[in-house]
């Protein structure tokens, strides 16, 4: 079976409050982006119960989450050995959730392919025990989430025909680092709110909390907004928590002019909505 996960932008992104449990209460609206992995998942007659291979980002020593929700089923179901090939190109470490994708897609595949039947409930808690972005990719349409960004409610949003140009710098933003520097408060302005303005509007109303204190940490992401608004784009934001940034735009860019403006070691995208 060859999968295609794939990355979201976050269009908003408000930090209401801090939790006991160390996480963050936040409100935000996941949005689907055409930009892939390819995830190939077979069975395998090999010893190893699992086997993976990574194509296009080198081993950072952690558990790779295709591995992690493999395992998860594996604890509650019977499976086969499987061998897997997942070939990168979903930016890391974006705030784009391309592992979180890679790990919702191999859990509804090995759903399918040896017939489980595991509803989508149980999918959905398997998912968020694997990371808060997971389970959004389980249903892979415009979501509005809360709490710790697991509980959904379903948005009537269609940006279908708008171009889409991400930018992903030589940055690399953890989480840790992302929330250190976040006043967590309740926004006076509803992101479902927002979202039913025309989107030449939003820039106004809808911000993602990290560009405070991350843009002034590294200036260049400041830098791209501004090049991508300079360059016809209708709506620019920093997606989760960084680094990458992304524009929205009624009429095709000027691809072009973007790429000359954008240094070597820095990925670009152009896209269709």
């Amino acid at each position: 079976m060859i999968l295609f996960p794939n990355a979201k932008i976050n269009l908003g992104l408000n930090i209401v409050s801090k939790r006991e449990d160390g996480y963050h209460n936040i409100e935000t609206l996941f949005y689907p982006i055409p930009i892939y992995d390819i995830l190939e998942i077979t069975p395998s007659s090999n010893n190893n119960f699992f086997e993976l291979e990574v194509i296009g980002m080198a081993n950072d020593g952690k558990q790779n989450l295709v591995e992690k929700a493999y395992r998860a089923i594996a604890q509650r179901y019977s499976l086969p050995n499987i061998s897997v090939v997942l070939k990168k190109n979903i930016p890391f470490a974006a705030g784009l959730g391309g592992g979180s994708a890679d790990a919702a897609f191999t859990l509804n595949a090995l759903n399918e392919l040896f017939s489980l039947k595991i509803s989508i409930e149980e999918l959905h808690k398997v998912a968020a025990s694997i990371g808060a972005d997971c389970p959004f990719f389980l249903y892979n349409t415009p979501m509005y989430a809360e709490g710790i960004g697991t509980d959904f409610s379903m948005i009537d949003l269609d940006l279908r025909g708008k171009y889409l140009v991400l930018v992903k710098p030589d940055i690399a933003i953890s989480t840790a680092e992302a929330y250190s520097g976040i006043t967590p408060q309740k926004s006076d302005k509803d992101i479902r709110d927002i979202i039913k303005l025309p989107i030449s509007e939003w820039k106004y109303f809808l911000k993602n909390d990290f560009e405070d204190s991350l843009f002034k940490k590294y200036t260049r992401l400041k830098e791209i907004k501004e090049l991508l608004y300079s360059n016809g784009a209708t709506y620019a934001s920093m997606s989760g928590s960084g680094s990458s940034i992304f524009g929205i735009f009624d009429n095709p860019p000027t691809k072009e002019r973007i790429i000359n403006m954008i240094s070597k070691n820095e990925k670009i995208y152009f896209e269709i909505l």
